[in-house]
Parts: structure tokens; sequence; C-alpha cells
């Protein structure tokens, strides 16, 4: 049987605000896992793809859709038509409610859609529960 690497959390999210509260409810919840965050699309899709990492995995994606340099949902298509990442579990966080951006996401391969509550308390709510849920989820190593 394969060796289990540890999973790698990419999360790219631009609101330090936000980021700080992800990964706080997300220890929390005890997922100890290391958390790698970018706050621009840019610098997350060049850290992926760069040869070291992109074979490295397994990882699982945190993905804002409101980024100041790029959209996120053409992060979302680069990872899903990449052979070595399109198996990244990619979990959707958003402030957009729309639901052809959900369509559209969840056509483009993301495996969870959750929109940012914006009151404190629901966030936070939200992502422990969150946390819940990547510490029993089965990350598929990449290729």
């Amino acid at each position: 049987m394969p060796h289990q690497h540890p999973v790698t959390i990419i999360m790219i999210e631009d609101d330090e605000g936000h980021a700080r509260l992800i990964e706080k409810n997300i220890r929390r919840a005890g997922v100890c896992n290391e958390i790698r965050t970018f706050s621009n699309g840019t610098a997350a899709l060049s850290h992926l793809f760069s040869d070291g990492v992109r074979n490295e995995g397994p990882f699982l994606v945190l993905l804002d859709l409101n980024l100041p340099d790029m959209n996120g949902v053409d992060i979302l298509a680069k990872l899903k038509s990449d052979e070595n990442l399109k198996r990244a579990p990619v979990v959707v966080l958003t402030t957009t409610d729309d639901q052809r951006e959900v369509q559209r996401c969840y056509d483009l391969g993301a495996n969870v859609y959750i929109t940012k509550p914006v009151e404190y308390e629901s966030f936070s709510q939200a992502i422990r529960q969150l946390g819940l849920f990547l510490s029993v989820i089965q990350v598929p190593e990449t290729l």
C-alpha cells in the first residue's frame, strides 16, 4: 500500500481577516495539516504549477472567487484541466451566492461551494464545520 502523505491545504484568499479566521477555525476543528496561504491567484498558480509542488500532492484547495488579479473560476478551470492537479478537491469559499456562478463552479469540477456568511459568528461556525469535514475526507494522491 502506498505511503499516504499528509494533505497540504492551499488557501487562496485575498482578505487577510478571512484567511486568519479560516485558519483559526480549521485548527479549532482539530485539523493540523500544513496550510499555505496565497493572497492572489498569480502567486497561487505559480506555486501549484511549479515542478517541485505539482508532483508532490495531495492537496486540498480553498478558493475565494473574488481575487484582486483574476477570477477564482479561471483558477478552478486551470487546476481541473491539469493532469496532475485535477484530482485535488477544491472548496470554493466566496461571498458570491449567484446560482449561475455556483453552477459554473460545479460544472468545472468544484467539490464543495460555500457562501461566506457576512456575519462573523456564522462565518466562524461554517469554517469550523468545514474543518470537521476536512478531518474526515479522503484526498486522492496526485498522479
